[in-house]
């Protein structure tokens, strides 16, 4: 059975790119396109896909994708819990009690929730942690991510995410080992701390490096998406995947096949 699809956030820049290529998989029944009340382009068929966009969930959906705002994550969340219906959440800057409450809802529907979900991105989440592990505290660790001068979260989810990873595997207690932004005249680094620089620049779509550094040498690795539809290809993926599956919280690394 092909599996109902609806889309939250549709007239954003990654919504439209998340429906033009949902459509073009031919692997879903589009039947939703969401926004919030207001909208400007509610009652717009913004992609040419035969779907206006709307502010009401319609019924019957298998497998919504949500890459809103923090604030409309909670609509999206209610409506999957009550039609049963899989979820991949790719919105940003969620806090820490909406989190806690995608951990609960896991229990009774499949979730995927991933702070980014391009192929090579959820690679380099992968390798860091064991990276910095096998350099050693010798090695001092710094993240700096860029992106367009309209994104409001700072530091991104997967800057976050990278230094969660490097974290968890050099046993360091996240978040208090990070030391975003460095400022001032007695600014030296402190052992131990995972360094992070926020850039806002432009058009930029999204650069992650990680830098690891000592007396002598550095390693760096780095990622750089040059579309969104970097991002948009691998949730549909994901929704793909996950249409159908039991209630479990699932990652990337179980769509792509790298665990």
């Amino acid at each position: 059975m092909t599996p109902k699809l609806i889309i939250v956030g549709a007239a954003g820049r990654m919504g439209k790119r998340l429906t033009a290529l949902a459509a073009a998989s031919k692997n879903f029944d589009i039947i939703g396109l969401l926004e919030n009340k207001g909208n400007p382009e509610l009652g717009k068929d913004l992609e040419q896909v035969g779907v206006k966009i709307t502010s009401d969930f319609p019924a019957g959906a298998n497998v919504v994708i949500d890459f809103s705002l923090p604030a409309a994550f909670g609509g999206t969340l209610d409506y999957c819990l009550k039609n049963k219906a899989a979820l991949v959440c790719g919105t940003t800057g969620l806090d820490d009690v909406q989190l806690k409450k995608i951990e609960q809802a896991s229990k009774s529907i499949p979730v995927i929730q991933a702070t980014n979900m391009s192929v090579g991105m959820n690679l380099l989440f992968e390798l860091v942690g064991k990276v910095a592990a096998k350099l050693g505290e010798e090695y001092d660790i710094e993240i700096i991510e860029a992106h367009h001068r309209f994104k409001k979260d700072a530091p991104s989810g997967s800057a976050m995410t990278l230094a969660e990873r490097i974290a968890a595997e050099t046993k360091k207690d996240f978040p208090a080992c990070l030391d975003c932004g460095r400022t001032g005249k007695e600014a030296l680094r402190k052992k131990g701390t995972i360094g992070m620089q926020a850039i806002r620049l432009g058009d930029t779509i999204g650069e992650h490096s990680v830098m690891f550094g000592t007396l002598g040498e550095t390693l760096t690795i780095s990622h750089s998406a040059h579309s969104r539809d970097t991002f948009a290809a691998g949730a549909v993926r994901a929704a793909a995947w996950l249409a159908g599956k039991q209630p479990a919280k699932y990652s990337m690394a179980d769509v792509l096949g790298l665990k």
